[in-house]
């Protein structure tokens, strides 16, 4: 195990925020972008900022109550080399299935 004189600095940041609107019959728009950020690099490689939007749908399969979603993001901010040129993708997809267990 490396000594902690020995370790490289890392000083990073995840933040999500969830916000969702719900519809009828189990419908619903979504966005819960997740935006991380490590302040050892330099301002162009450190951070991702995505915004987007998604949305979904709880039914049932079965008996099995289920959450799908579907949402789409474009990172407005992703890392660069020092010549501008992009490294992270411009684009991501976030495709969830959820199993549902209610009380009661």
């Amino acid at each position: 195990m490396l000594e902690s004189s020995e370790r490289d600095d890392v000083n990073q940041m995840l933040i999500q925020y969830f916000v969702n609107y719900n519809f009828r019959h189990g419908w619903f728009l979504t966005t819960a972008p997740i935006i991380t950020s490590n302040w050892e690099l330099p301002s162009h490689a450190g951070w991702v900022v995505p915004f987007g939007i998604g949305g979904g749908r709880v039914f049932p399969i079965g008996r099995q109550p289920v959450n799908l979603t579907a949402q789409f993001y474009y990172n407005a901010i992703t890392p660069e080399t020092e010549d501008g040129t992009r490294i992270g993708p411009e684009w991501s997809l976030r495709v969830t299935l959820q199993l549902l267990f209610p009380k009661g």
